[in-house]
């Protein structure tokens, strides 16, 4: 019998026990559920954003040239007989250096020559003077009697008088061509090029060398629309700062010298001039800057007032996503004013309350809920679920 009852017992025993496991399970799993509810609007980082006035930097390049290149030519003939050491291809002289010396034998003679001949024209015009003062008494013995001008010697003391000119300006000349056999450098000047050799007879106006100028130097640089807009009305004299990179890199400041006043039919561009002082370094241990070289122009332009500075990877197509007070992402379209190496100058479209999205998620909406990395809210949120 009561074999019987437990036979009737134990089956719903057993069910009453699988409902109770099977709620206490249910039970736990919608605990965990609830528990294990996650955030999942992303994580980002924003900067605010400060208004501030922005001297704007202008680059650009070119190659430096003399400031003169001449063709040195001789103006007096004969022969060649000295020439100094550093008269080569290559050369440095300094202003007044004698580089080359004609010989000198028969302009000397000349000079002699007419020397003696001042000497000659000088003694006639004391002759001629002293005849017309004899005249001239005459003439005040007889102050009744008509005295022509040919009487009182005019005639032949004005001829004296020019002879004597004559004879100085024949002197001069002289002088000058025996002066001129010595070629002396008109400035400091690097030799380009030789064109005569000792002993070599040269006739007058024949080029012996050509000449740069080493005291200035000067850069043609172009210069942009987009970079035009921002230089100051007066260009003459603002500083500027010559760079070349590289194992003989160097940095040597000039300014600006004129603006060429012309803007190019093809590139559509403006010029201006800078000019460096004393490019090879003769007069001062600044490093030597030689022609030809290829060099980075900068210099200061016009100071932008309240503009912001943003690096360009968070400026897309005119447009900068911001963090509103929801906690929302929010695109706003900017003006960009200029690019400067990383970053970009946006005048318009943004305020100082705004607060610029740095990270962005990888696919951002207008209206996006995200968190601020480092804020309150997620450091709470850290703090509990490192607690589970």
């Amino acid at each position: 019998m009561q074999a019987k009852i437990l036979k009737w017992i134990l089956p719903f025993a057993a069910l009453g026990i699988g409902f109770i496991g099977f709620t206490g399970i249910n039970a736990v799993a919608k605990n965990d559920d609830e528990s294990d509810v996650v955030d999942t609007r992303p994580i980002v980082e924003v900067e605010a954003i400060k208004a501030q006035d922005h001297q704007v930097v202008i680059n650009s390049y070119g190659e430096v040239v003399p400031l003169d290149q001449t063709m040195l030519s001789v103006q007096v003939s004969g022969e060649i007989e000295y020439w100094h050491p550093k008269f080569v291809t290559g050369g440095i002289v300094s202003k007044g250096d004698v580089l080359l010396r004609i010989e000198k034998d028969n302009y000397e003679a000349a000079v002699l020559q007419a020397e003696a001949a001042l000497s000659s024209a000088q003694a006639q015009l004391i002759e001629e003077q002293a005849l017309a003062d004899v005249a001239a008494d005459e003439a005040k013995r007889f102050p009744n009697k008509k005295h022509t001008d040919l009487f009182l010697r005019k005639p032949q003391l004005m001829s004296a008088h020019a002879a004597v000119k004559s004879a100085k300006a024949a002197l001069k000349r002289a002088q000058r061509d025996l002066d001129n056999c010595d070629v002396v450098a008109p400035f400091n000047a690097l030799i380009v090029s030789r064109e005569v050799g000792l002993g070599q007879f040269v006739s007058t106006g024949s080029p012996v060398a050509q000449l740069n100028n080493i005291e200035q130097a000067e850069v043609v640089i172009p210069i942009a629309g987009f970079d035009s807009i921002f230089l100051p009305e007066q260009v003459s004299g603002l500083k500027a700062t010559l760079t070349q990179k590289g194992v003989n890199g160097f940095t040597r400041d000039a300014y600006i010298h004129r603006d060429l006043g012309v803007v190019d039919q093809q590139t559509r561009m403006s010029s201006l001039v800078v000019r460096i002082e004393d490019p090879y370094g003769l007069t001062s241990s600044k490093p030597k800057v030689k022609f030809g070289t290829y060099v980075q122009v900068q210099f200061k332009g016009e100071t932008l007032r309240q503009i912001y500075r943003l690096p360009q990877e968070l400026v897309n197509n005119q447009t900068v996503w911001l963090l509103n007070e929801e906690a929302q992402l929010e695109p706003r379209p900017v003006q960009v004013i200029r690019e400067e190496g990383m970053y970009y100058l946006v005048g318009e479209g943004l305020s100082n309350s705004d607060k610029v999205v740095v990270t962005l998620p990888e696919y951002p909406q207008r209206g996006m809920a995200v968190k601020v990395a480092g804020s309150k809210e997620n450091e709470t949120e850290s703090d509990n679920t490192g607690k589970l």
